[in-house]
């Protein structure tokens, strides 16, 4: 049972519940988030789990076809074709708690990060108006961690402060995802970021219930709330199926998310549905598969998404990793898969605001995505060292061209990103 020891073990060292399960098969090996204990000699065993670590990473996705507005068209992360960018550099503090142990514990982490791709995940008022140039700082997590031996033998964690979402397989920690570029499902179907708290019941060795409630996504409180109701998730993960070979991790999510400054009152009470399920089977020590459906549905907006996202990993050498991606994503109104076109556009739009974007009608996304990591073990305190080119090819399945800046049907991209980390 390692692998159950692994996937619990990451709870409190990565993001909450929700991606537990999915960090453990798409993880780059070997990456523990915290290597560095600042307080060894410490006397008092709190002090000496105290850890810090960092990560730097940066990338570029080409396009051959130069869209004339620079965008690559659905993609967040290397949205502008053919530059390189510094998409992040983190320094996170922490103090893991350990579920296994039937005792009360209580953690910490705390993780700032600079780059571009914090232009997406901040949360209103905390830090989307710090600055308009593309590299942004964002206060990624800062939460309590609390492990109480109640309820159930295995016990109840609990989290809250300022989280990552725990929606989807892809996240922001780019060594807890295969590939530099995220799937539309990732990008629109999943939330980003919350104010509130998740909760991780262990009701068997096999079951595990989760449920928390928050603010919105990316949202806080008064005027930096869009509307003026909560959400919350509820769903379960079963462990160590089929001999401990799957895992199965499904999370629902209800609430307004909509900004009254664009849909009116209405804005209060218009729910938003989502709904995402992923299994992930490990064929062998060399071959992992995932497989991902996910749900949405918004009240407010009329709308609806729904995509299927499948990715295996094959392990060529220790230090050599082939990876898939193949996604079927459709959109039925055109509201959700859009990109922004200023830095500050994505949260502005978050309060009914001014955001400048490129649009397509409804269409049906088809996705290939294929690529390799290399990351050798250079050792020397350095936790990770990975390069991830990648290829993808992006087309409309029912004709519609939203592509390279409304010219084509289809786009080809490639690039990926490089990152080291202590």
């Amino acid at each position: 049972m390692d692998l159950i020891r692994h996937i619990t073990s990451r709870f409190c060292k990565t993001i909450s519940a929700g991606a537990l399960i999915s960090g453990a098969l798409t993880a780059l090996p070997g990456t523990a988030l915290a290597d560095i204990p600042l307080f060894k000699t410490a006397t008092n065993p709190w002090l000496q789990g105290v850890n810090l670590s960092g990560l730097i990473e940066g990338g570029i996705m080409a396009n051959p076809a130069r869209p004339d507005n620079g965008i690559n068209f659905g993609n967040f992360l290397g949205d502008h074709a053919n530059q390189a960018q510094l998409n992040q550099i983190s320094l996170t503090l922490s103090k893991a708690i350990d579920p296994t142990k039937s005792e009360y514990q209580i953690g910490f982490m705390l993780e700032a990060l600079y780059g571009s791709d914090a232009r997406y995940y901040h949360l209103l008022g905390l830090s989307n108006k710090m600055t308009s140039d593309r590299y942004q700082l964002l206060p990624a997590q800062a939460h309590v961690d609390v492990h109480a031996p109640i309820l159930s033998k295995g016990g109840i964690d609990m989290q809250a402060g300022i989280l990552p979402a725990p929606m989807g397989v892809e996240v922001l920690d780019p060594t807890l995802r295969p590939f530099y570029s995220l799937a539309y499902t990732s990008q629109y179907s999943v939330p980003f970021e919350h104010l509130g708290a998740m909760f991780h019941w262990h009701v068997t060795p096999m079951l595990d219930f989760n449920f928390g409630v928050d603010t919105g996504n990316q949202t806080t409180w008064g005027r930096n709330d869009n509307n003026n109701a909560a959400a919350g998730y509820f769903g379960f993960n079963l462990i160590g199926l089929a001999h401990g070979k799957l895992n199965i991790n499904e999370l629902s999510r209800v609430g307004p998310e909509n900004a009254v400054a664009a849909l009116g009152p209405r804005a209060n009470t218009a729910q938003r549905w989502w709904n995402d399920i992923a299994a992930f089977y490990t064929v062998n020590d060399k071959l992992s598969l995932t497989g991902e459906f996910n749900f949405l549905h918004d009240d407010g907006l009329r709308a609806e998404t729904w995509s299927v996202v499948t990715f295996a990993a094959y392990k060529i050498t220790p230090s050599l990793t082939f990876n898939y991606r193949g996604e079927l994503y459709r959109d039925n109104s055109g509201l959700f898969v859009v990109n922004f076109l200023t830095n500050q556009a994505y949260m502005n739009a978050f309060l009914g605001g001014y955001a400048p974007v490129q649009t397509a009608p409804a269409t049906t996304y088809g996705a290939l995505t294929l690529g390799v990591t290399y990351r050798p073990d250079l050792g020397h305190g350095i936790r990770v060292f990975a390069l991830r080119p990648e290829i993808r090819f992006d087309r409309s399945l029912n004709g519609t061209s939203p592509f390279n800046d409304g010219r084509n049907t289809g786009m080809f991209t490639f690039g990926g990103d490089a990152m080291i980390g202590f």
